[in-house]
C-alpha cells in the first residue's frame, strides 16, 4: 500500500498551478483593474456625498436651513438628492458589470476550464 499515489497532492499541484496562470493571464488583470478602478471611483463619489451631507447637517445647519422653496430648506432637497445618487450609481455599477465585468468574468472561466476552447483562441 506504500506504493500508491496520493491523488490529493497531485490535485493541490494542478490547481496551484492553475490559480499561477490565471494570476499572469492578461484578461484576469484587466478584470481585476477595471474591477478596482470602478470600485473605487463609485466608493469615493458615494463617500464624498454621504459624508458631504453630514458635514452639513453637524456644522452647516444655519444654511441648511434656509429656505429652498416655500416652506421646503435647503436639507430635504440635498437629502432626496443623496438617496437619488446613491440609486443613480448603483445603477451605473449594473450597467458596467453586465456589458464588461460579466464578458471578462465569463472569458477568463472559459481559459481555467479544462478542455473547453475560448472564443477568441484559435483551436489547437
Amino acid at each position: 500500500m506504500s506504493d500508491s499515489v496520493d491523488l490529493r497532492s497531485t490535485h493541490h499541484d494542478v490547481s496551484a498551478e492553475m490559480r499561477d496562470t490565471m494570476l499572469r493571464d492578461p484578461d484576469f488583470l484587466e478584470l481585476r483593474r477595471s474591477k478596482d478602478r470602478i470600485s473605487l471611483v463609485l466608493t469615493l463619489v458615494t463617500m464624498a456625498s454621504f459624508y458631504g451631507f453630514i458635514y452639513l447637517l453637524g456644522w452647516q445647519q444655519d444654511w441648511l436651513a434656509q429656505s429652498f422653496s416655500g416652506s421646503i430648506n435647503r436639507g430635504i432637497p440635498l437629502g432626496i438628492g443623496v438617496i437619488v445618487l446613491s440609486w443613480i450609481l448603483t445603477g451605473v455599477y449594473v450597467r458596467w458589470a453586465n456589458s464588461k465585468y460579466d464578458a471578462l468574468v465569463e472569458r477568463v472561466k472559459a481559459k481555467m476550464t479544462i478542455n473547453e476552447p475560448v472564443a477568441n483562441e484559435p483551436e489547437a
